[in-house]
């Protein structure tokens, strides 16, 4: 039985696309497409906000990601609850205290894989001068010719320090948040 022309251009076509995607390292970061957004609960109601400034410096080859490696800086004055009050009460001392830690950092010291583009990546996560290590379970997908990090995980504010004094009530506010992050990732560029 033979295959029609278009078909087999169609699987021509599939085979190229996916031998690039696996293929292929991925090392710039489109910023204007990624996001790092973060759930939390106040007073047992679930809210979100998010970063709107960081940068990013990743490069990962799906062929090899023990080697991959990924840095992360917050910009945490650029932090949006959804309130301008709530703005700027978290960028004050008793929370980021953005003025001696203008930034929040993440970088990567590991990567498992977990099969079918699911990975676990392990790093050092510093927010107010306190590093702590994390580990984060994500999911790599290709999006035309870009990949994409998908992954969420959680961290205990207070162990950062942030919310002291009065807000470190955890009734009022939830010591649990939660970290989410979808970074697209363009090919690497040859060198």
């Amino acid at each position: 039985m033979k295959m029609s022309y278009f078909k087999y251009l169609a699987l021509i076509g599939v085979f190229i696309t996916t031998t690039y995607i696996h293929a292929a390292g991925f090392n710039q970061v489109l910023v204007d497409k990624s996001t790092i957004t973060f759930g939390y609960k106040q007073m047992s109601v679930p809210l979100d906000g998010k970063f709107k400034k960081f940068t990013a410096q990743i490069d990962f080859d799906l062929a090899k990601p023990e080697q991959a490696q990924a840095k992360f800086d917050i910009d945490v004055a650029s932090i949006d609850t959804g309130s301008s009050d709530g703005d700027d009460e978290v960028v004050g001392k008793a929370w980021f205290n953005a003025k001696a830690f203008p930034k929040a950092s993440f970088v990567s010291s590991g990567i498992k894989s977990l099969g079918a583009n699911h990975f676990e990546v392990q790093g050092k996560l510093t927010i107010k001068g306190k590093t702590l290590p994390v580990s984060a379970p994500v999911t790599f997908k290709p999006d035309g010719a870009n990949g994409v990090f998908d992954g969420t995980f959680n961290i205990k504010r207070m162990d950062y320090a942030i919310g002291e004094g009065e807000w470190a009530d955890e009734s009022t506010i939830a010591n649990q948040v939660q970290i989410k992050f979808y970074i697209t990732l363009a090919p690497a560029t040859k060198k």
